[in-house]
């Protein structure tokens, strides 16, 4: 096989004509997509490429999460979408250079109430491109692809945040992100042997502990607990990743200081709050991007965690209230990249704030586009033989 073939190029080879891959969700599957390893190291190259500026996402800023339709409570269009919880349609391009040298977009459309159908709640596709000419390279099928780029920025940040020896990992939420954290903490952190949940409904519940047993059987010990306090308190990793309603930062999940021990790795993926106490400079405050958080700065009006249910925004609040100094916030990428410490002692405290990047798509559907073009995986498509327009 030649190198085109290996990294896609051959798929440009033809031009003017123009060939793309679709790669449904079982093609995903075979082409690496659960590979959790493979994936922490490829958000770790990520990070490395953000920290030096060989990327681009969206907006005037270059930062911007993305680009997002919502529906207005009242509209004279009977047929226009209600605006129910997470109803929404979203757009997330970039471009990441380095080794991946692509741009893509994901795209996606979300509404809760999918579950009643037996849908996930957001069904989202990925498409990449070549970063020269802009044609496709692959159209993917990215419910897993999203799901797995998520779970292993936690890992990153555990690799470089948590302890060696962490054996407790505390969760809130039993969701699929809880799923792909612990599968990425498994990775970074391989004596974990202790897992408390917390969950709203037991068959939940028991999926997820069903799932545990049956994946990590080096967990011996699950624990169903009832309270944030309880997922918190002697964990040397806890995290929150539950779902909810934004709005009202009093009810997202908190974080209390009273509950962490010295050591802990908190890894934040979805809604959180701190109180008072965790604003205190003992605590380490990572942010998996400063410029996601910067560009909300522009795009939204303070207090912007009203809007965005991510701590790190609350950081940012923080910092223009005047009750936390800008110099307390720390970039994931400069502490991957060498130009800022990680943990430096066992007694070191980290919250880690994870807002999700548009890169971090691009990076890990580059990797599996490669992989699939390598083993043969995929339906080959025709965009034209010659475009009629030229």
């Amino acid at each position: 096989m030649s190198e085109n073939d290996k990294d896609g190029s051959d798929l440009l080879s033809a031009l003017p004509r123009v060939d793309f891959l679709y790669l449904s969700e079982p093609d995903m599957i075979r082409a690496g997509v659960t590979n959790m390893s493979q994936c922490v190291d490829a958000m770790e190259e990520m990070f490395h490429l953000l920290h030096i500026g060989d990327y681009r996402m969206a907006g005037g800023n270059n930062n911007s999460h993305g680009a997002i339709v919502v529906f207005p409570e009242n509209s004279p269009f009977p047929d226009m979408p209600k605006p129910t919880t997470d109803r929404r349609f979203m757009a997330m391009p970039a471009y990441l250079g380095g080794s991946f040298c692509t741009a893509g977009m994901k795209w996606y459309g979300s509404n809760i109430e999918n579950r009643d159908k037996g849908l996930p709640r957001s069904i989202l596709t990925f498409m990449l491109n070549d970063a020269d000419t802009g044609a496709p390279l692959a159209l993917m099928s990215a419910n897993l692809l999203s799901a797995y780029r998520t779970g292993a920025v936690p890992g990153v940040g555990a690799r470089h945040l948590a302890r060696r020896d962490s054996r407790v990992v505390g969760i809130v939420g039993p969701g699929v992100m809880a799923r792909t954290s612990l599968a990425a903490f498994m990775e970074t952190c391989p004596l974990i042997d202790t897992l408390k949940i917390k969950g709203r409904g037991k068959a939940n519940l028991d999926a997820f502990t069903g799932w545990v047993a049956e994946t990590y059987p080096q967990i011996t010990t699950i624990k169903v607990v009832e309270t944030e306090e309880e997922v918190v308190r002697g964990s040397d990793i806890a995290t929150f990743c539950a779902s909810v309603a934004t709005g009202d930062p009093s009810k997202y999940p908190t974080v209390r200081r009273e509950w962490v021990s010295p050591g802990t790795f908190l890894s934040m993926p979805a809604p959180c709050n701190i109180d008072e106490g965790m604003q205190g400079p003992e605590i380490r405050k990572v942010l998996d991007f400063t410029g996601l958080y910067e560009a909300y700065l522009e795009e939204l009006p303070a207090p912007r965690h009203v809007h965005v249910p991510s701590v790190g925004v609350r950081f940012f609040d923080l910092v223009e209230e005047g009750s936390l100094p800008r110099e307390a916030l720390e970039d994931l990428g400069a502490i991957v990249s060498g130009d800022a410490p990680g943990r430096q002692n066992d007694e070191e405290i980290f919250i880690l704030s994870v807002g999700g990047l548009a890169v971090e798509d691009v990076a890990w559907g580059t990797v599996i586009y490669r992989n699939a073009v390598a083993n043969g995986i995929g339906v080959k498509l025709n965009l034209w033989d010659a475009p009629a327009l030229k």
